[in-house]
């Protein structure tokens, strides 16, 4: 596969996950905590403040697709093994780490407060571990792009 193909799948992809996401903060989410209100599983109103943290949640996983995108392109400019895209998973795991904390400290304050539920902070503690992994292999793939940027400005240079 050439890299200008590559980069097209790579940002076609990038474009159904945003278009999924929006579809579940705006509609699944909105829906579940509804059916979780009558199910009685929530008490009416308290359903709100977790929804609110969790579209809060949603702002860095849109940079995260911000930074994937620039990724891409550079991919499709030849530039596969560059520092801007070991700075851009840099930014991305960083991006993600600090989402992580913030969902976590919200749903645990949430949990305290009794504005949700135990098995809701139990989910919630499950996402935040695959968002963990998440930001430790973005975190991996900084440093060997980075390394891998270097290989490649000693090699231009000694052709």
């Amino acid at each position: 596969m050439k890299q200008k193909e590559l980069s097209f799948w790579l940002k076609f992809i990038i474009v159904g996950i945003a278009v999924c996401g929006a579809i579940v903060y705006a509609a699944a989410l909105p829906y579940l905590t509804n059916y979780l209100d009558k199910q009685g599983i929530m008490e009416a109103g308290k359903s709100l403040p977790w929804l609110i943290t969790v579209w809060i949640s949603a702002i860095p996983c849109y940079l995260v697709l911000i930074f994937a995108w620039k990724i891409a392109g550079n991919i499709g400019n030849n530039r596969s093994f560059s520092r801007d895209n070991a700075k851009y998973l840099k930014w991305i795991s960083y991006t993600t780490v600090a989402d992580v904390i913030y969902f976590f400290i919200a749903n645990a304050v949430l949990a305290v407060l009794g504005l949700s539920q135990p098995s809701l902070l139990a989910a919630a503690v499950v996402v935040c571990f695959f968002g963990a992994a998440f930001s430790v292999c973005a975190a991996a793939l900084s440093h060997l792009v980075i390394k891998a940027a270097e290989i490649q400005e000693e090699n231009d240079l000694t052709v």
